[in-house]
Parts: C-alpha cells; sequence; structure tokens
C-alpha cells in the first residue's frame, strides 16, 4: 500500500497552496535540489568532459528509459529518453508511414493535443507523397479504421477533458485491419496504469515534465515495440542513433533497438532531476495512485456542483472513463482561473472555456480538495471573478 502522507513530503510545496496542476508541470521533489547540485559539482564540475564514461551520462537515457518502461508497462529495452515530445511524435509517425507504405491516412480525434496534429500536418507536406490526416470526433475513432489507414495516433487521456480512450481495445481493432498504433501518455504516464505492452501498442510517445516531475523543459520519450524496434528506420539520423556514433562513418547505420531512436545530446541536468523524482515513483503502486486519483476527483466533483451551478462539468462524470484530471465550463473561466490562483488555489484553462485541475495523488490529499472547493464557491457566488485585472491575457494560461 503507497503512503501518501510520506511522498507528499518529497516535493516541494509552498505554504498555503493547493497546487492542481501537476498535469502542466508537476513541482519539485526535493531530492531534486541536491542531486542536480551533486551532479553539477562532482560530474560536470570535477570530472569535466570524462564524465560521459565515468559518470554514465551518455547511457543516461536508456537506463532512465528503462525506469519510464516500468510504470508504462514496457519491457526493457523498450524506451529511451530524450528530445522533446514534437520530436518523438515525428519520429514515431514517419516510421509507421514507411513500415504500411501503401497506405495513405492517418486518423487521429478532435481531442488529440494541437501539437501532434501539427506534426503529422508538416510531415505530409515534407513526404508530399499524398497523404492525409483525417479528424474524428473521439466517439467515433472506432468507426475511421478503415483498410486505407496507415496509423491511428491518439492521446490516451484527451488534455482538455481528460476523457480516457481504451487503448487495449482501439489498438485491437487497428490492428485487424493492419493498422499501426501510436499513443501520445503526456496526460497517462505517472496518472494512471498504462500497459503498453499488453495492449499491443506500436509506438507510444510522452513527456516527463507533467505527472513525472523532471521540472520543466524535461525530455520526453518514446517507446517502440519489441518486435518493431529492429525494423523501424528513423526520420532523423541522429549521430547518437548511430550504431557506433565514434566511428564517424560517413553514412548512418541505424543502432540495435530503441537506441536507433536517439537523436541529440542526452539532456543529463533534466534527466538527474528526473532520477531523483522517480527514486520517488519506486516506492509507488500506480494501481494505488489510479485508486487515490479517482477517490479524490469524485470528491472534488461532488463538492463544486453542489455548491457552484455556474460551473459545468466537462470531464466523463464515470471515473473508468476519465484520466488523473477535472474539467469544468464556464464562460469566464480564464478570469474565475486567474481569480483563484490569486486565492492560492492553481489550475489551468484551455480555451475557450475549460478550467482544468489536475489530481495527483503524490501531493494532493482530501483536505486539500476541500480547501480548494471552498475556495472555488468562494470566487464563484461572490462573483470575484469579475474583475478587470481577471481578465487580461499572460503568455501562458
Amino acid at each position: 500500500m503507497t503512503d501518501f502522507a510520506k511522498t507528499k513530503s518529497l516535493f516541494h510545496l509552498p505554504a498555503g497552496l493547493v497546487y492542481l496542476d501537476g498535469n502542466s508541470l508537476g513541482p519539485l521533489p526535493n531530492a531534486a535540489v541536491a542531486r542536480v547540485g551533486k551532479m553539477m559539482q562532482e560530474e560536470w564540475g570535477d570530472l569535466l568532459i570524462t564524465a560521459w564514461n565515468r559518470a554514465e551520462w551518455m547511457n543516461q537515457p536508456s537506463r532512465v528509459g528503462d525506469r519510464i518502461g516500468g510504470l508504462i508497462g514496457a519491457s526493457a529495452g523498450t524506451v529511451v529518453m530524450g528530445d522533446t515530445l514534437s520530436i518523438k511524435v515525428y519520429q514515431a509517425l514517419a516510421s509507421a508511414l514507411e513500415i504500411n507504405a501503401d497506405r495513405k491516412t492517418i486518423v487521429s480525434d478532435t481531442g488529440n493535443f494541437p501539437t501532434d496534429l501539427y506534426m503529422a500536418e508538416g510531415l505530409i507536406k515534407s513526404l508530399d507523397k499524398g497523404h492525409e490526416l483525417k479528424l474524428c470526433e473521439p466517439d467515433a475513432v472506432e468507426d475511421c479504421l478503415t483498410e486505407d489507414v496507415a496509423v491511428l495516433m491518439l492521446t490516451e487521456v484527451d488534455y482538455k477533458t481528460g476523457r480516457l480512450h481504451d487503448m487495449k481495445a482501439l489498438t485491437a481493432k487497428a490492428h485487424e485491419k493492419g493498422i499501426l498504433t501510436i499513443w501520445d501518455l503526456a496526460h497517462s504516464a505517472g496518472a494512471l496504469p498504462v500497459k503498453l505492452d499488453a495492449a499491443g501498442a506500436d509506438f507510444a510517445i510522452g513527456c516527463s515534465y507533467k505527472y513525472l516531475n523532471s521540472g520543466p523543459g524535461g525530455p520526453a520519450f518514446i517507446y517502440v515495440a519489441p518486435g518493431l524496434a529492429d525494423q523501424v528506420r528513423p526520420a532523423l539520423c541522429g549521430w547518437l542513433g548511430h550504431q557506433a556514433p565514434f566511428d564517424f562513418d560517413l553514412d548512418y547505420r541505424p543502432g540495435r533497438g530503441i537506441e536507433r531512436m536517439r537523436v541529440g545530446t542526452p539532456p543529463v541536468l533534466q534527466l538527474t532531476a528526473l532520477e531523483a523524482s522517480l527514486d520517488i515513483w519506486d516506492q509507488v503502486d500506480m494501481e494505488d495512485v489510479r485508486a487515490q486519483s479517482i477517490k479524490l476527483s469524485d470528491l472534488f466533483i461532488g463538492l463544486v456542483e453542489a455548491n457552484c451551478p455556474d460551473l459545468e462539468l466537462a470531464s466523463p462524470r464515470d471515473a473508468m472513463h476519465r484520466g488523473s484530471q477535472v474539467s469544468f465550463r464556464f464562460g469566464n473561466g480564464y478570469a474565475a482561473m486567474q481569480a483563484l490562483i490569486e486565492r492560492g488555489v492553481i489550475g489551468d484553462c484551455r480555451a475557450p472555456d475549460i478550467m482544468r485541475f489536475g489530481f495527483t495523488p503524490l501531493y494532493i490529499d482530501a483536505e486539500d480538495v476541500r480547501k480548494a472547493a471552498a475556495i472555488i464557491e468562494d470566487v464563484m457566488l461572490n462573483r470575484l471573478w469579475d474583475s478587470t485585472e481577471y481578465f487580461t491575457r499572460s503568455a501562458v494560461s
């Protein structure tokens, strides 16, 4: 049984603040400060360039990838860290399209995060081979899986509403039609149990700065199913994805398995912070996290709906169809969220009218939920949001 009181004590949480935005940026693990400081002083400072070998920086993306793999149901040697989520989307999609080269359609849904769709559009233009991106409503994805589709690319948890796709069922339906699958785990990894191998997923990508708490700019990860890892050709042939980088061959030879999906220099500082966070995750059972997340989310929904009639639930009511976030619709949601933030409840907004709250049991408990709900009630019933300064948009909302 996971001790959530203990895990909460392992994060830096400003006094008096209820942080319900770990689905956008996780808080600082206390141990990360000393861990990164030690790495900077003893490894970068004292070992200098020899740290690539002596401190094992070079294999850090694979080592950390295996630890992430344990949280997402992936076999050892199928996950590697590095680069950004957008780059990993591009890699996965390019590889999948090349495998299914006789098909020209990519299916996604209107709940996918826009960046994934932008990368697909850019790749289609670069390839210039007649591919098309087809967007379906989330409830109609299965109906869009026809035999001309090359790839199904979905975000498992909708970034706005928290709607949860059935990865295993949709992957099976896709495979029946010869379609490869790419799953974006940005709002899944560290939020709920993910079982990539068991679901039969072909590719998956995700980020580490949300639920996994690697800090702003934390690296992404990519998963390639064991049966495909030595088959895929990387569209981005990075130096560190070469089979023997220090042979300095003028021709590219892909590395073995998942190693070929490495592109840029490992972000050692960020990976070190992530390793400190993963030490916390080593003490956690994902089934416990899921159960506690549902308990906290359901409590929050009940309290808000009972006292804030102007807020309309935008997330699925059934927790089995919802990730680890709860969203409400409100026409002046941006202003209301700014008023909440000023009063110590941090969530975020998604245009045009979504107020979004993340539930992260590692550092959020029932007392936090009750406190947040009381402040939301005060802001809504007394129209505390209806003040000019709250309508001024910041660069990040």
